[in-house]
Formats: structure tokens, C-alpha cells, sequence
């Protein structure tokens, strides 16, 4: 199994508060929990974000934001997200929960490309999603950032899942 996220502080990733608690967090997630929720969504999970979440299940994020190239509904240089889904059915907001991916394509009409995982400070004018458009069901898939704003229109990102990890920057980032 490839080694992700090797020289990066897990450990102050999240901030706490009760809200987290209540709606993101999940305990870690064991195998029957991963294959369960895989097979509900239909697409196999990148492997950083399993092993984000057996450090911490779901949670709202120190850093928030991410540059993109191109300007969003939300920002001219960068998207921002509220929280990370848990992998799991249990809470509000995990993968299989109340707010997962078929909640946002059939309520809402975002496009069925792959896994809604973390959601905007735009109260769902905007998520970001795990595009499995080039990689197919079981393969590494990229980030992108869907503007519903925009008629729906789709933003790269990151190239995968840890990239976007990385890539988060604290709130006082330059140029909003």
C-alpha cells in the first residue's frame, strides 16, 4: 500500500467544537464500514482519504480554503469548504449520511460524476466532488469544485485527494 500524507502534521489538521462533533465526526471506520459505504456509493475510496480518516473521521478542517486559476462564485482565486464528510451513514454529514452524494444530484441537480465529500460556506451553491470521470469507479480520482452558481460548472482543482489535503491554506490567505 502506498505511503500518503508521509511528512504531514495529521495531527493538528482539525480544529474541535461541538458542531464538528455533532454533525462530521464518526468514529474511525473499519473495514466492513469502508466496503459498506463503497458499495452504497459505488466507487472505491482514495486511499488518503481512508487514512485521514482513521486519524479523525470526518471534521471541520484549520485550514479552509484552496487557490484555484479560476475565479468561482465564492472567491476570484480560491473555493473554500466548511468540513470534510465522515466515511460512514451515521452522521449528517458523512458520505452515506442525510447530505451524501445522491442527496446533492437529485435534490439539487449537481452532475453524477463521483463523491460529494466536503461541503462550502454557500449552504450548497457550491461542494466539492471526487471526479472519477478519467480514472473509472476504482481509480485515483481527481478534485473539482462544482458551482452551481455557474450552471453547474465544473473546476479542477487538485489531482487527488491529498494534493487537495496539502493544498488547504489557512483563512488570511492573500489576494481575497
Amino acid at each position: 500500500m502506498p505511503i500518503v500524507f508521509k511528512d504531514f502534521d495529521i495531527s493538528d489538521f482539525f480544529e474541535s467544537s461541538q458542531y464538528a462533533s455533532e454533525s462530521y465526526i464518526d468514529s474511525p471506520p473499519t473495514q466492513d464500514e469502508i466496503d459498506s459505504v463503497e458499495r452504497t456509493l459505488g466507487y472505491s475510496l482514495p486511499k488518503s482519504y481512508i487514512e485521514l480518516a482513521r486519524y479523525q473521521n470526518g471534521g471541520i478542517p484549520r485550514k479552509t480554503k484552496y487557490r484555484t486559476e479560476y475565479p468561482t462564485s465564492w472567491a476570484q482565486d480560491h473555493i473554500a469548504i466548511t468540513g470534510i464528510y465522515s466515511i460512514g451513514h451515521r452522521k449528517l454529514y458523512s458520505l452515506c449520511g442525510e447530505f451524501d452524494s445522491q442527496f446533492w444530484i437529485d435534490e439539487w441537480g449537481y452532475p453524477a460524476i463521483g463523491i460529494y465529500f466536503a461541503d462550502c460556506p454557500s449552504a450548497g451553491h457550491d461542494m466539492l466532488c471526487l471526479d472519477y470521470r478519467d480514472c473509472g469507479k476504482n481509480g485515483e480520482p481527481q478534485v473539482v469544485h462544482i458551482d452551481q452558481e455557474y450552471d453547474y460548472k465544473i473546476t479542477f482543482v487538485a489531482k487527488n485527494f491529498e494534493s487537495f489535503i496539502r493544498g488547504l491554506e489557512n483563512d488570511e490567505i492573500d489576494g481575497e
